[in-house]
């Protein structure tokens, strides 16, 4: 998604929603079974004992008798105590811990209030450390870079240490000066009624899904209906007793009107709606061990909300992205469910094959992800049969659309559809910057796969660009236009989690716009200004909703500058290997930060660990 400034975010609070039916227009309303009971029992509970220090020093083991206090200096975020770890200006280590037990079958999540107030004047080095700990599992580490006014609540989940007793512990570190004091107050650890996460097992599941789709719409392409179904395969070691289907565009509506309806569920019973109804449970009839499969299919309606948005009509024109329903992804972090944003993109799947026949009026062009054929339907309407490999995702647009194509110097077909109120000149330069664009980034990340390259133009889209697999909308902008085909590789080719770690697309993509058009960011780190201590290029999206208007500025300008200051550590030889070398690793697959830094490391012997501390590169 290319950066602009965004609308106001409408409310994201997380709702849980028990419909008595969903129904389709043209079809009986389902009832909906009662939401399946979890797979173990939980009492909820709170697990620390005096986690505000309000009943003495029990039963927490701390290095000094000083660390629990209510001395002057520091402030409790609530009642008189709290725990003061460092703040000597001295090479020092102060810990605290305690022994909690964590019951089987429950959802848990560690809290915490923690301010750093920190005499270091850097804003690049991390001198003094908090680690916070289960056991020998490091939870998170804090420094004097996450200095703050006042407490910060922080929060983790730890439920994957389910049915263990392990020792929940604090370690502060100073270096040789300047102090950092870290002060801890409210420890909880809460459980709670939930499915836990599905054990250690990180394989990411349901795997290798397979999507069918048949909808037929209106005269006008904003109300689609009909069929989906999807086949999939347990990859994990862990049994898959349910799969969950993110109806992202039910964000566009509210859980009393949804856009998106699913009803008359097989292979599976439906669940509960969760996330503000963008996400589905489907229980499975009996759990799916690893290597077997399964297939699911429900009845679909989606109906098109006014407005010039990634899922909107523009007048007589439709983008339909994020509509059909895909599945979630679940890891060793337990069932990926994330909210929507509308800053960013939440967006994370699995490669997957789609075959999606749409139904429409003759008089409407259908651009769609994949490559697409037309056959003559009933009187005055045409079929478009769309099929697509290892895509993440499946998009479409429906309108009166204007079609000029072409085809790029490397192979690739490449068609721009643009809406009334585009010049031929505008589309054909967006011709041109499209087919150019395309190579320019094959030859750096590997060839384009997708066979056709659709572009959809509209200079009212508020957010500039989305991009989908070989698929994007985009006004007339050839900046904006080169970013979003370089989404073909990052996100599209090479995955990645985009609520979690957005700049490992975003980031990515910008340095790649970049090259193509050959600005080298010379100085542009020189810039950087953090707006504080927490701010960091790897900061999930949870973070830039809070932060919106920083998004932009870090993820995209200080993300990309920090690539182009690595191109300069390895050189501009080295870097076009690595990330051709990482595309290729990674192609059809899902990167992790951990896994950029360790492959960036591997390609030159410069210790790069200084670098991700300037550059505020964690994980």
């Amino acid at each position: 998604m290319r950066s602009t400034p965004h609308r106001a975010l409408s409310a994201g609070a997380v709702v849980v929603a028990a419909l008595a039916a969903l129904s389709l227009p043209g079809t009986s309303a389902a009832a909906r079974p009662a939401t399946a009971p979890v797979t173990a029992a939980c009492t909820p509970a709170q697990v620390v004992a005096n986690g505000g220090f309000e009943s003495g020093t029990s039963p927490w083991t701390q290095s000094a008798s000083t660390v629990i206090t209510s001395r002057s200096g520091q402030s409790a975020h609530g009642g008189s105590s709290y725990a003061w770890l460092d703040g000597v200006g001295g090479t020092h280590t102060d810990t605290l811990g305690q022994s909690v037990t964590i019951p089987s079958g429950c959802a848990a999540t560690l809290t915490f209030w923690l301010h750093t107030d920190t005499a270091e004047t850097t804003s690049s080095t991390a001198y003094d450390k908090l680690t916070a700990k289960l056991g020998g599992t490091t939870l998170a580490t804090y420094s004097n870079l996450d200095s703050s006014t006042g407490y910060v609540k922080k929060s983790i989940d730890v439920s994957s240490f389910a049915g263990q007793t392990v020792n929940l512990s604090f370690t502060g570190t100073e270096d040789s000066s300047l102090r950092t004091s870290f002060v801890l107050d409210d420890i909880a650890l809460d459980t709670s009624d939930g499915t836990p996460p599905p054990s250690t097992d990180s394989t990411r599941t349901p795997a290798a899904p397979a999507y069918t789709v048949n909808l037929s719409s209106d005269t006008s392409g904003t109300v689609w209906t009909g069929h989906e179904s999807v086949t999939f395969t347990n990859a994990s070691t862990t049994a898959l007793g349910q799969v969950y289907l993110r109806l992202w565009d039910n964000y566009h509506g509210s859980c009393d009107a949804m856009p998106v309806r699913v009803g008359n569920v097989t292979g599976g019973t439906a669940g509960a709606l969760s996330v503000a109804c963008t996400a589905l449970e489907i229980d499975l009839p009996s759990p799916l061990a690893q290597g077997q499969s399964a297939t699911i299919g429900f009845d679909l309606g989606i109906t098109v909300p006014s407005g010039a948005d990634r899922f909107g009509h523009d007048g007589a024109f439709s983008f339909v992205g994020n509509a059909l329903p895909v599945l979630a992804v679940r890891d060793s972090a337990g069932w990926h469910l994330d909210p929507y944003t509308n800053n960013g993109e939440s967006f994370y799947s699995l490669a997957a094959d789609f075959k999606v026949t749409l139904d429409h009026p003759t008089s409407l062009l259908v651009p769609a992800t994949g490559t697409s054929t037309d056959t003559p339907g009933s009187s005055g309407r045409t079929v478009t049969t769309a099929t697509a490999s290892k895509v993440r995702d499946f998009a479409w647009a429906a309108g009166p659309f204007t079609r000029i194509s072409g085809t790029s110097a490397a192979g690739v077909p490449v068609n721009v559809y643009s809406v009334s109120g585009i010049s031929s000149s505008s589309a054909q330069s967006m011709l041109s910057t499209a087919k150019t664009a395309v190579d320019a980034h094959a030859a750096r990340f590997g060839a384009y796969p997708y066979g056709e390259l659709d572009a959809v133009i509209d200079n009212n889209y508020w957010f500039g660009g989305m991009e989908y697999p070989g698929f994007v909308l985009d006004v007339v902008s050839t900046t904006a236009l080169t970013h979003e085909i370089a989404h073909q590789w990052w996100y599209g080719i090479v995955g990645d989690d985009e609520y979690t770690s957005p700049w490992l697309d975003e980031s990515f993509t910008d340095y790649a716009t970049d090259l193509a058009q050959g600005k080298t960011g010379t100085n542009c780190w020189s810039g950087v200004s953090w707006a504080s201590g927490a701010e960091k290029i790897t900061n999930s999206m949870a973070y830039w909703d809070a932060h919106s208007s920083r998004y932009s500025t870090v993820v995209y300008g200080y993300g990309k500058c920090a690539l182009h200051d690595l191109r300069r550590v390895l050189g501009d030889t080295a870097m076009a290997k690595l990330l051709k070398d990482y595309a290729s690793a990674h192609w059809y697959g899902v990167s992790t930060t951990a896994e950029f830094k360790a492959a960036a490391q591997a390609a030159t012997s410069t210790d790069l660990t200084s670098f991700w501390t300037q550059h505020r590169i964690e994980g």
